[in-house]
């Protein structure tokens, strides 16, 4: 009853204020103004594009102005030249966050309403169904929820646009009520699974149709192929079933069709050709066959063909290469066989191409860069062969070029190696024959060569140095000679470079240390020769080393042990001398075999080597036969015992299987559990499951949300772990998260796990120890009061390391990992403060990561880390652990936590810290007084710009994590520690 009075008072309050403005224009305009204001009260505004959006003075009721009081001058707001009453309001991308008020109902003459790409949530307000006269709704590409009211009384709505939020409930059926639409979209939400409407087949006068992504499935209904209006009909990525629908033809006027992505089968009817409009055709990632009708070659307008991840066969018809206007070509991922057409692309021009992973035979296309717009050719897994054209040679805009696996011939021509804007060249697995030449200088886009398993021949030119930008480099399995050019080491963004498996000789040149963002390097199988540098300890992030299968002499650098790697193999060569501690533990035996004149020291941690083929550097003659003969006398020993114990085995063996099913009976009614540990490992660490799972609480050195952790000491002087016993419960999910991330993965950076265990509902995680524990802890902990455990460089090596380690996580890995939940606690230190991102419970595989955000498994993050847009959709990116990495930047210059009381109610660092940048004055008070002074003030600063950056709100400007590699790169600071302190506090200032 009261909702039914409160409903009537509305209606009242509604006619009175229609009637005051049919007498009086100037009331309605106040009205009107009021509900403006009242709508940018619910919006937040960080660019200040509603600036103008004021009352002015008169409208407090005094004034003699009309227009004064007009919402006309407001940015975005049109108005009726007559009337002067609001008829559209136009914010197209303005960074708009906040929620659509209801007030927007009182302006009855709007007629546009445009509000796509911006940050909206909330719901879409029912109220709008009041503004009778509204032809465009326009709230795209925001994030707007709940489900959508019905807007059937929108009767002369004519664009109605709500795709690419976050609505959910059932799919708006009514939609079909709106007989005067010209366009609807309505994908990319989150609704219930349900069949596509009939009632849209009502739309006579629909021209474009937008419902991908929506959770659609079934038949597409018959109905819609009556729409003869429509122009574009897009469906892609839903359930969509049943076979390509033959009546399609019926749409004369289609000239887009979208149906990639779905459960579509069967064949391509020949009547599509008759769609003579037809420009833009995709039904890629589908479950189709056959061969591609002949006919299809007579759309002359089409622009766009994509069919890629089907199950088609046959030949493309030879009358595609006589189109006119295809920018577009993909097929990859079937099964075509045959010539390729020869004059695909001649009179065409032709952007981009994808044609691999089929069977295509005979000569390659010579003609797909004729005109000179190809950026993207990919021919990859197929068997074209006979020599590759010349006719690329001058195909300057090229970016992307793969032709690899393949049965190509011949030399490669200068002009191709020249190719200005070329980013990947990718030539690998085929004959090809020659050298690279010197005119490779000019590429100096090139981001990736890979020219593996080739007949490549001759010396490296010394130009590949001038190629600044290459972060890979494959030239493993060719016939390259001659030495290594020392310019390589001018290539300071190189990640990856093999050069295994040629015939290089000379020696391992020294600048190759120069190259410090390296971390694969393989040049195994070669015949290089002198000793190997021990300059290379410069290069802190190599993660793996491959110098096996050489003629390397000398003895292995004692400095190596300052590399944090992950994989060596040092096998097959002539070295000599002792063995660095390091080694034993990290490279393991078989990466040093075939060194005869390698030795180990004779001392406790070395024991788990007798048997590794290396002999004791003790400097006595016979000491390996000395070592035989105590074994001999040892076995004889063991075999008397064994004689003896054996007898008296026989007599209690009754006795013991009474006392061992007793034991399991014991053992199963206390823990539930079976009686064999369960082991799988990651790296090579020697250890017993019964001394990782005897915890000893005096060693707890932490506990969290996922279980407790541990320190163990192992014996026979295998080093010292850290084990994480699980929580029983979710455990198990998360240690299957753990160990699919971190099991594969290997980086400097990143914790390694050595192994897990697992024992019914035990479960156990074995990783490395990190001595000074967790970067939260270390910012904290003071050696003495008021000076602070880390000083400025060490937190900036922190810094750049864990950023490191995350880029790894978002660039190197494929697919993606996305952290989720990066913060100080899940940043470790080692011994030398190297800092190792830890932590992998929720992290996710990224294209495991679905778009729409119900579908995530868990919200994960902790508060003063999580990203702003967290707040209002779920859909997780490589921006949202930049953003909480940010945060961690934060902390690191600030000394301060994430959330203090100080900031105030509901705020944290880094809204305190926005308040802090007017001026330099103000900045300075930021920084952390404990580390600050004139010396390092300019490089923390710095620090603190690109902490800025990383949190800045919106994801879009936020900086990728290889960029922001880059600029704290840029930012190191202007002071010098000998690499012997790296774990020391002491400063000295060049």
């Amino acid at each position: 009853m009261a909702t039914h009075s409160k409903s009537l008072s509305l209606q009242i309050l509604t006619i009175f204020f229609i009637f005051l403005c049919y007498y009086k224009s100037s009331m309605c305009l106040t009205l009107e103004t009021q509900a403006l204001i009242e709508f940018k009260k619910q919006l937040i505004d960080p660019l200040n594009y509603l600036e103008s959006w004021k009352v002015s003075d008169s409208v407090s009721g005094s004034g003699t102005d009309p227009d004064s009081d007009s919402p006309c001058h407001f940015y975005g707001i049109t108005c009726d030249r007559k009337t002067g009453l609001v008829t559209e309001i136009s914010l197209d991308n303005k960074s708009l966050s906040g929620v659509i008020s209801p007030a927007i109902s009182v302006l009855r003459n709007l007629t546009s309403l445009v509000l796509p790409s911006n940050l909206i949530s909330g719901i879409l307000p029912s109220e709008l169904n009041k503004c009778i006269n509204l032809r465009v709704l326009n709230v795209s590409n925001n994030y707007m929820n709940g489900s959508i009211p019905e807007l059937s009384k929108l009767k002369n709505l004519e664009v109605l646009d709500l795709s690419d939020n976050e609505f959910s409930g059932a799919f708006p059926s009514w939609v079909g009520n709106l007989t005067g639409l010209v366009s609807l979209g309505l994908g990319d939400n989150d609704y219930d699974e349900g069949e596509i409407p009939e009632n849209i087949g009502k739309l006579k006068s629909l021209f474009w149709l937008y419902l991908a992504n929506s959770n659609l499935r079934g038949e597409i209904p018959e109905n819609i192929f009556e729409l003869e209006a429509l122009g574009t009909l897009d469906m892609c990525k839903n359930k969509i079933s049943g076979n390509f629908p033959t009546s399609i033809s019926k749409l004369k006027n289609l000239w887009k069709i979208e149906l990639y992505n779905n459960n579509l089968s069967g064949e391509i009817p020949s009547t599509l050709a008759n769609l003579t409009l037809l420009q833009e055709f995709d039904i890629s990632q589908n479950q189709m066959y056959g061969t591609i009708p002949r006919e299809i070659g007579d759309l002359k307008k089409l622009t766009v063909f994509q069919l890629f991840k089907n199950n088609f066969s046959g030949e493309i018809p030879a009358a595609f290469g006589e189109m006119r206007n295809l920018i577009g070509f993909s097929v990859y991922g079937n099964s075509f066989t045959g010539e390729f057409p020869q004059n695909l692309g001649r009179f065409s021009p032709l952007n981009s191409i994808d044609i691999s992973e089929n069977k295509f035979s005979g000569a390659f296309p010579k003609y797909l860069c004729q005109n000179g717009n190809l950026q993207m050719l990919l021919a990859l897994e197929n068997n074209f062969s006979g020599v590759f054209p010349d006719t690329y040679a001058e195909c300057n805009p090229l970016l992307r070029f793969r032709i690899n696996k393949n049965q190509l011939e011949g030399t490669i021509l200068d002009g191709v190696w020249a190719l200005p804007n070329v980013q990947v060249m990718d030539f690998s697995d085929n004959y090809f024959t020659g050298g690279i030449s010197p005119s490779i200088g000019p590429s100096l886009q090139l981001n990736e060569l890979i020219l593996s398993n080739n007949r490549f021949s001759g010396e490296l030119p010394k130009e590949l140095g001038k190629l600044t930008q290459l972060e890979r480099i494959y030239l493993d399995k060719n016939n390259f000679s001659g030495k290594i050019p020392s310019e390589i080491g001018g290539l300071k963004q190189i990640s990856s470079l093999h050069l295994e498996e040629n015939e290089l000789t000379g020696s391992i040149p020294l600048e190759l240390a120069d190259c410090t963002r390296l971390v694969d390097l393989d040049l195994a199988s070669n015949f290089l020769s002198g000793n190997i540098p021990s300059s290379f300890s410069k290069m802190t992030s190599l993660n793996s080393l491959n110098l096996s299968r050489n003629r390397l002499t000398g003895s292995i650098p004692r400095n190596f042990d300052k590399l944090k790697l992950s994989a060596v193999d040092l096998s097959n060569n002539h070295l000599s001398g002792s063995v660095p501690p390091y080694f034993l533990t990290v490279a393991g035996n078989k990466a040093l075999l075939g060194n005869e004149g390698l030795c180990i020291d004779d001392n406790e941690s070395s024991t788990k080597f007798i048997n590794s083929g290396l002999s004791f550097c003790d400097g006595k003659t016979g000491h390996k036969n000395f070592i035989k003969s105590k074994l001999v006398i040892f076995c004889l020993i063991l075999l008397a015992l064994a004689v003896v114990l054996g007898g008296l085995l026989l007599v209690s063996y009754r006795n013991f299987k009474q006392s061992e099913a007793k034991m399991e009976k014991q053992l199963g009614d206390e823990k539930g559990i079976h009686s064999n540990w369960k082991i799988e490992s990651f790296q090579q660490v020697e250890f017993d499951a019964d001394e990782i799972c005897d915890l000893d609480e005096d060693n707890l050195i932490g506990s969290g949300s996922t279980g407790k952790v541990y320190r163990i000491d192992l014996k026979k002087g295998c080093g010292t772990v850290a084990v994480k016993q699980l929580w029983r419960g979710n455990s198990v999910k998360l240690m299957a998260a753990e160990m699919e991330i971190l099991g594969k993965i290997r980086h400097r950076n990143i914790l390694k796990l050595y192994a897990c265990l697992m024992k019914g509902g035990s479960n156990f995680l074995v990783f490395e120890y990190m001595a000074n524990g967790n970067l939260f802890e270390a910012l904290h902990r003071e050696i003495k009061v008021g000076r602070a455990e880390l000083d400025w460089y060490q937190r900036y090596r922190i810094a750049l390391g864990a950023a490191k380690g995350i880029a790894y996580l978002h660039h190197d890995c494929s697919p993606a990992i996305i952290h989720r939940d990066i913060k100080s606690t899940n940043i470790l230190l080692d011994e030398d403060y190297e800092a190792k991102i830890a932590d992998f419970g929720v992290a996710k595989v990224a294209d495991q990561v679905s778009p729409r955000g119900s579908e995530m498994s868990c919200f994960a993050g902790t508060h003063g880390y999580i990203a702003p847009e967290m707040a209002y959709t779920l859909k997780i990116t490589e921006k949202s652990d930049a953003y909480s990495f940010g945060v961690v930047l934060l902390e690191l210059v600030t000394g301060r936590r994430p959330i203090e009381e100080d900031y105030g109610d509901g705020k944290d660092i880094v809204y305190w810290v926005s308040t802090h940048l007017d001026d330099r004055e103000s900045v300075l008070k930021v920084l952390d007084h404990k580390v600050v002074s004139e010396l390092v003030q300019d490089d923390m600063i710095k620090v603190l710009k690109i902490a800025t950056l990383c949190t800045a709100k919106l994801p879009n400007l936020r900086p990728g994590m290889r960029e922001v590699v880059k600029m704290l790169i840029d930012a190191e600071p202007c002071t010098f520690r000998s690499p012997d302190n790296f774990g020391k506090n002491d400063k000295t200032f060049l």
